[in-house]
């Protein structure tokens, strides 16, 4: 949902063997597959057109109500511009969920398909089928849909920092560079988003994990968008799915690009690019570096497992605001994502527990905290003991 660099253009019907392109560029044709629900992991029937425009929990919006409420589609109305088409910000009534008056009521982002665009129907469709159905607080929330003639748009919750991508890379004034505390925050909370999306419960491969997909409240929480990509994880015993390869190059596991062979640990590898993303200020793939450094991952691997050498890699913004153990850790998680083989690679859960420590580790403030709290605590002893002296034998 949020703006997104990368061209879309279709896939091949056949696995692709070549390598990834240096092009910043997504694959396409995506397919909708069968849905389970969220709270079990055995599969559902699956839904058709009618059952998933049915579903409760959705809204049904009116064409002519989110034409208003978005200020007739208004070019600065725009958040972003994807495969799908743009996103608009909008403002609707809380109760009745008619358009509002600009500036009251509830801020909402609506998708609007591009009926020129390289996806269509079926895309809009899988959307709805994964976020009508699984609920998580690292998801982005979907109010509804609009289905009327040949206008299909979705109605997201509004995330008003919008996407992490913007935050790391862009340098206008109104994106601030994000310190090294609300890196970590956003990381974990992304890794909690994927781990939930990997559980007994969902079952489901995102297949789209990057950047521009991670959109950011407020708070700085993090929730994933856009998964017209999603796809059901292997059934039956079975280690992977077969699927035509799409995604974004770079992001992209090495093995899923070869074979087509898709697991959850496809979107482990690329939860590793954008950590080192995160941990560098560096675009996976930019052709405007000079030549040696325009791939992030081969540019920066020799320096990821020195303790010495990490610190070359590390974002400048970020200088004085972690340790170097933190920035270790973190870099060691991220070469395990990266890693060539699949089977090497961490499980999500074990990405958020990592995550989950580094929060009270890594940070210089946290670590001269730690350091008063345990002279403060021992003074405080000290003096405790000499006011109230133990007893004599």
């Amino acid at each position: 949902m949020g703006s997104c660099c990368s061209a879309r253009i279709r896939a091949h019907h056949s696995p692709r063997r070549d390598g990834p392109s240096s092009r910043y560029t997504s694959f396409d044709g995506r397919e909708t597959s069968s849905r389970r629900s969220s709270s079990s992991s055995v599969p559902l029937t699956p839904r058709n057109e009618g059952e998933l425009l049915e579903m409760g929990s959705l809204k049904s919006f009116g064409f002519n109500d989110l034409r208003i409420a978005t200020r007739n589609f208004r070019p600065d109305s725009v958040l972003g511009e994807g495969g799908f088409g743009c996103v608009f910000k909008g403002w609707i009534d809380e109760n009745t969920f008619k358009a509002a008056k600009a500036g009251t009521g509830m801020v909402i982002a609506a998708k609007r398909l591009n009926q020129e665009g390289l996806q269509g129907h079926k895309e809009w469709l899988t959307e709805i089928n994964y976020l009508g159905q699984l609920h998580h607080p690292n998801l982005v929330k979907l109010i509804g849909y609009c289905l009327e003639d040949e206008h299909r748009l979705l109605v997201y919750e509004f995330m008003p920092r919008g996407s992490l991508e913007n935050h790391l890379f862009r340098r206008a004034s109104y994106f601030q560079p994000l310190s090294w505390n609300l890196r970590m925050k956003v990381a974990l909370g992304a890794a909690k988003g994927l781990a939930f999306l990997h559980s007994p419960a969902a079952k489901v491969i995102y297949r789209d994990f990057k950047s521009s997909n991670i959109l950011l409240d407020t708070n700085y929480n993090a929730k994933l968008s856009d998964f017209g990509l999603a796809k059901d994880g292997p059934l039956d015993g079975k280690s992977h799915v077969s699927t035509r390869i799409m995604g974004t190059y770079g992001y992209a596991a090495p093995e899923y690009m070869a074979t087509g062979h898709l697991t959850a640990r496809s979107d482990v590898y690329s939860f590793g690019v954008v950590l080192l993303e995160m941990l560098t200020g560096r675009r996976v793939l930019d052709k405007n570096r000079p030549h040696g450094e325009q791939n992030l991952i081969d540019w920066a691997r020799p320096y990821l497992a020195s303790k010495r050498r990490v610190l070359r890699v590390m974002d400048a913004r970020m200088e004085g605001q972690y340790t170097t153990s933190g920035a270790l850790r973190a870099a060691t998680l991220a070469v395990k994502c990266l890693a060539i083989e699949p089977k090497y690679r961490p499980m999500m859960d074990e990405v958020v527990k990592a995550l989950e420590q580094l929060q009270d580790t890594g940070s210089v403030k946290t670590e001269e905290a730690q350091r008063h709290h345990a002279i403060t605590s021992a003074d405080h002893s000290s003096r405790k003991t000499a006011s109230y002296p133990r007893p004599s034998a």
